[in-house]
């Protein structure tokens, strides 16, 4: 079996406010204290089952994992630090808040082997974190970033779309600015709305109205190709699929296959930009695009969504694998 991560789910642990959005037992199904013991299970089950457990980080999500009792906090830490310092991961990740980062917590991190850090940022429009009483500024986000960054460990963010008293103009603003903290992964979550959350409230009283998600779709796209373009690796998109959060789900662009809808839409908008670029009008309609072979599914479409979507404006494509091809490069032939 092949992970990237050996992920421990520490469910709304040290987080001071109740954000909008978070029902954190619902997003990541886990609703038990975790123990040192529980650390131990999980990385000798990744030892015996991944395929390569030394390319693996422990990581620590779910709650502001630098915010819980310090005491607890270093028993986690020492439980997975004890496989790290053997050679059997190559470190640990942590998820925390941009207001729970200093330079001790940084220095008591460093010691048990942390390697990554990522921060829940959410928004870098102070309107929005208001709103979401997320209980942090913008301001300390790019603090907190750059002394995660100059103390040596690898910076990861986390942004949210669609949230609360947002804009895709604002979501856009907020992508650019994270990108000049010059993270090295990304996280985009659309805003979903749960059940036991204000966020639902104001979703049933009418005051908060979801983006749909073919529209959540062009933005999340955008931004993918946003990221990829600056070289910053987005590692997630769309939250992960779950019962709890099926349960737990009242409204929002949830799909459980997200991030290849992302994809899919990526390349849909190449296509279309070729289209609109070409300097002479094409005497065609039918193009042949010939894809790297790990990209042809996506190009694609689920259930063939784009040569369908194509096909509606008039257009007929093939889409072929081509092995000289790279991920990000896609070849298109008019057939005339």
């Amino acid at each position: 079996m092949k992970h990237s991560n050996v992920a421990i789910f520490v469910p709304h642990n040290g987080c001071p406010m109740q954000c909008t959005f978070c029902n954190q037992r619902g997003i990541t199904g886990q609703k038990n204290v975790v123990t040192p013991s529980d650390v131990k299970a999980a990385a000798e089950t990744a030892i015996k089952t991944y395929d390569n457990p030394q390319e693996a980080e422990i990581a620590f999500f779910g709650g502001s994992f630098t915010g819980i009792d310090p005491d607890y906090m270093e028993s986690l830490l020492s439980a997975a630090y004890s496989y790290v310092s053997k050679g059997y991961f190559k470190g640990i990740r942590i998820s925390t808040r941009p207001d729970y980062i200093n330079v001790p917590i940084l220095s008591t991190l460093k010691r048990y082997g942390v390697t990554s850090i990522e921060l829940g940022a959410q928004s870098m429009d102070d309107e929005v974190l208001i709103a979401n009483r997320r209980g942090h500024t913008s301001k300390q986000v790019e603090f907190a970033s750059k002394l995660i960054s100059n103390s040596g460990f690898s910076l990861g963010l986390q942004m949210m779309t669609g949230m609360y008293k947002s804009t895709v103009k604002k979501d856009i603003e907020t992508a650019k600015r994270l990108a000049i903290l010059k993270p090295e992964t990304m996280r985009i979550y659309p805003t979903i709305v749960l059940k036991q959350t204000e966020l639902s409230a104001l979703y049933q009283s009418g005051r908060y109205t979801p983006p749909t998600l073919d529209d959540t779709l062009t933005l999340c796209a955008e931004l993918l190709d946003f990221f990829n373009n600056m070289n910053i690796r987005v590692i997630r998109l769309g939250l992960h699929d779950s019962e709890s959060l099926k349960n737990d789900y009242v409204a929002g662009p949830y799909h459980p296959a997200f991030r290849e809808l992302c994809e899919s839409r990526l390349f849909l908008n190449k296509f279309l930009s070729y289209l609109n670029n070409l300097t002479t009008k094409s005497s065609t309609n039918t193009y042949t695009v010939e894809v790297a072979p790990t990209r042809l599914s996506k190009a694609i479409g689920q259930k063939k969504g784009n040569i369908a979507l194509l096909r509606q404006k008039g257009i007929n494509v093939s889409i072929i694998p081509n092995s000289k091809l790279k991920e990000d490069q896609i070849k298109i032939i008019p057939i005339e």
